[in-house]
């Protein structure tokens, strides 16, 4: 058996005859304090592509600005779907009104694509944050993603992820820190932080 591609007109609910009887739907939670996250979470991103899903990618703190290396990799690739929803990191941002408000928006967008099954595996980077700062709201959050129809495998990803949505996922890692060279003074680097 062979796997199918996907087009962009095909309305992404995983095609049966792929399926193993096995095979259901999963959420899945990578939080904690360490270096890893969203690595982890782009590593079941290219599985998936490879696999000929429909993919979605929603970064939530990250701007349209940021030369992001998977996003890059992902358009060489092609037929991964890639938002950036934020202006930046949120402890730097020059209006956390209009963070949350992108935030608030961007959600909005993800439920639509979740209810029209438009993908199915979405990556929702750093979700927990906007729901931590109160810009979504977090019982929104668990109904979406709890009751979502179809075949939509979610992985959501950042620090301090709510134990509402813990409770609800089928798969969580928490990431935890042991050391990291930025202890050091060492800044971010191209090609191991973006």
């Amino acid at each position: 058996m062979s796997d199918t591609t996907h087009t962009t007109e095909d309305r992404g609910s995983a095609e049966p005859i792929r399926r193993k009887p096995r095979d259901r739907p999963l959420l899945i939670v990578v939080t904690g304090h360490g270096k890893g996250k969203s690595t982890s979470a782009f590593g079941m991103l290219l599985r998936s592509w490879a696999r000929g899903y429909r993919c979605g990618v929603f970064q939530f703190l990250k701007s349209g600005k940021w030369k992001v290396g998977e996003a890059k990799a992902a358009r060489a690739l092609g037929g991964i779907d890639w938002e950036k929803m934020g202006d930046g990191w949120s402890w730097i941002s020059r209006d956390v009104e209009e963070s949350a408000e992108l935030a608030r928006l961007g959600w909005e967008h993800v439920k639509q694509c979740i209810a029209g099954e438009k993908y199915e595996f979405l990556l929702l980077d750093e979700l927990t944050y906007a729901i931590k700062y109160g810009w979504i709201d977090e019982d929104d959050v668990v109904a979406t993603l709890r009751d979502r129809p179809g075949f939509q495998h979610v992985v959501v990803t950042g620090r301090d992820a709510p134990p509402s949505l813990i409770e609800i996922a089928d798969l969580v890692s928490e990431v935890q820190k042991v050391k990291h060279p930025m202890d050091e003074g060492v800044r971010a680097q191209q090609g191991i932080e973006w």
